[in-house]
């Protein structure tokens, strides 16, 4: 994984904090990350959003676990198929922005 990784120029940080969610995986089952099946990791990737880890914290280990998968074992898993991330809302409702609130302000 450590070569896999400097072949494309990741950074020594990124590195490390990839390794990390890797193993922090393998000390959940207690078992070799290349042993795991998809519905393990995902059931993994979930229950870290239901712990309530941060969303940078819950990124980094979604990409450096779907880097391991993809490029260190060459596994294409639907789990690691493009798709965003849900946001926890702290935006609110798209009626509720900045400049609609601005508008607002000045409705008679």
């Amino acid at each position: 994984m450590i070569e896999d990784m400097t072949l494309v120029g990741l950074a020594r940080l990124t590195q490390e904090a990839y390794i990390r969610a890797v193993r922090r995986l393998a000390a959940h089952f207690r078992r070799s990350p290349d042993e795991l099946s998809e519905e393990e990791v995902r059931f993994y990737l979930i229950d870290l959003r239901d712990r309530g880890v941060a969303r940078g914290t819950f990124k980094v280990h979604h990409f450096g676990i779907q880097f391991f998968y993809q490029h260190t074992l060459d596994r294409d898993w639907s789990l690691f198929s493009k798709k965003r991330f849900a946001s926890r809302g702290r935006r609110g409702c798209p009626a509720c922005s900045p400049t609609l609130r601005f508008a607002a302000c000045f409705a008679v």
